[in-house]
């Protein structure tokens, strides 16, 4: 029998994503659907430093009253002009009442919202390794902005 190392978690970065008003494509037969554009953001790690460019949205589905489903996609251009590829998967949960608040632009308090995300990157040169890696964060949604809590899963 071998033995098996227990995953560890290592911190990457806070990023901060600007979001603008968000585009309403209305209920589906999956739920009510809607885009957010990304303005921009910044991102700030021990290495990983730069900025998120103004392109990409997150195109969410309100599943249910409590419960949404993030995919956001979008560029980090890092502080010496490496691009890395941002395709960030994510479930946000809480009450009825909070997550109506949420997509009004309302503040909520973060405690009382479940938001957790598994982003993939890709990049070359000194960031390339993250596409071979599980990065796994949280987040906090503010009215003009996102910000995330990025960990590798080692």
């Amino acid at each position: 029998m071998t033995d098996r190392a227990q995953p560890t978690l290592s911190y990457l970065a806070t990023v901060k994503v600007e979001v603008s008003r968000p585009i309403e494509v209305g209920d589906t037969a999956d739920g009510f659907r809607r885009v957010v554009p990304i303005a921009g953001g910044s991102v700030e790690g021990p290495e990983l430093k730069g900025s998120v460019l103004p392109v990409g949205a997150d195109f969410q589905l309100l599943k249910s009253e409590t419960v949404t489903e993030l995919e956001a996609k979008y560029i980090i251009e890092t502080d010496e002009g490496e691009k890395i590829y941002v395709s960030n998967y994510g479930i946000r949960a809480g009450s009825a009442e909070d997550i109506a608040a949420l997509v009004r632009g309302e503040s909520v308090d973060p405690e009382r919202i479940y938001f957790r995300c598994s982003p993939r990157m890709a990049s070359e040169g000194r960031w390339a390794w993250l596409g071979s890696r599980i990065i796994v964060g949280s987040g906090v949604r503010h009215p003009d902005a996102v910000h995330l809590e990025f960990y590798v899963l080692d």
